[in-house]
């Protein structure tokens, strides 16, 4: 059944991943790299500030291996969340879209890296396979998300409609797959206890600060940029925890969406607020 769920669920993240690359353009992807400063600010949160923030809580706090290797393989798996549409409404569209085509390239050599480093930390129970991790990866996002790019132009007509129905279609799979997933491995969430899920919670805000103070001056972009953070990529940590074996792993990556969901809704009303106050234009 775990099996089933989970092939699912790469198929949706394939198919997201495929759906994102089709409605974006050259311009797009260029956005950030013809502004070195956001670039750098974005980068550094997302894949230095928040896995050394992850590093750090996992050497003090008393938590089992599995609940460790949980917390970091999420840290390390930086890049936007598979839903740009919701994230373009809180910051500048090619910022966003910038930022979600960057990190999915970025990824297949960052994850790999940053799973070689942190392999002492996993345990032998929980060893990862940096170099099938980055092939996954690469077969995952960067073939769907090159092919969704190229068809953009013979497709152009119909490209942008396109994209949207299968990011609609992508999210749902995935969302019927993550809970599947969740219900399935439930008892193990009961038997790991409080401390895991505050610990997850604790993350996210800890990300969720990074991103707004590493944001910039612009507001839009500092709250896109925290929820980045905040959120991570949880189609890329289901795609690492797949190297882990047991499924007591992938469970808790389901469960931080629960943990975070608790620490990011309150933060989008808040700056949804002084989005509301600022004067237009």
């Amino acid at each position: 059944m775990t099996a089933a769920i989970l092939l699912v669920l790469k198929l949706s993240i394939v198919a997201l991943i495929f759906g994102i690359g089709l409605g974006s353009t050259p311009a797009d992807f260029g956005y950030l790299w013809r502004r070195p400063a956001l670039l750098f600010r974005s980068l550094l949160a997302m894949y230095v500030a928040v896995p050394l923030a992850a590093l750090a809580a996992v050497k003090w706090l008393v938590l089992p291996i599995p609940v460790k290797t949980a917390i970091l393989v999420l840290a390390i798996s930086a890049g936007a969340p598979l839903l740009p549409k919701k994230l373009i409404r809180l910051g500048r569209e090619s910022y966003v879209f910038s930022l979600v085509v960057t990190s999915s390239l970025l990824a297949v050599v960052t994850v790999p890296a940053w799973l070689l480093v942190l392999a002492p930390l996993f345990g032998r129970e929980s060893a990862v396979e940096p170099g099938a991790v980055g092939l996954v990866i690469a077969q995952a996002f960067l073939a769907p998300l090159v092919l969704g790019m190229l068809l953009r132009w013979p497709l152009s007509r119909v490209a942008e409609r396109l994209s949207d129905l299968i990011l609609k279609a992508g999210s749902i799979l995935l969302l019927v797959a993550g809970l599947s997933l969740l219900a399935t491995h439930v008892r193990l969430l009961a038997e790991i206890g409080w401390l895991p899920l505050v610990s997850l919670a604790g993350l996210t805000a800890v990300a969720l600060a990074i991103g707004h103070a590493l944001g910039g001056p612009n507001p839009d972009d500092r709250t896109a940029l925290a929820v980045v953070c905040g959120t991570r990529h949880v189609g890329i940590a289901m795609l690492a925890a797949s190297a882990v074996p047991g499924p007591r792993t992938i469970a808790l990556v389901l469960a931080y969406l629960v943990a975070s969901a608790a620490v990011s809704i309150p933060y989008l009303r808040w700056r949804r607020r002084g989005a509301d106050r600022r004067p237009a234009g």
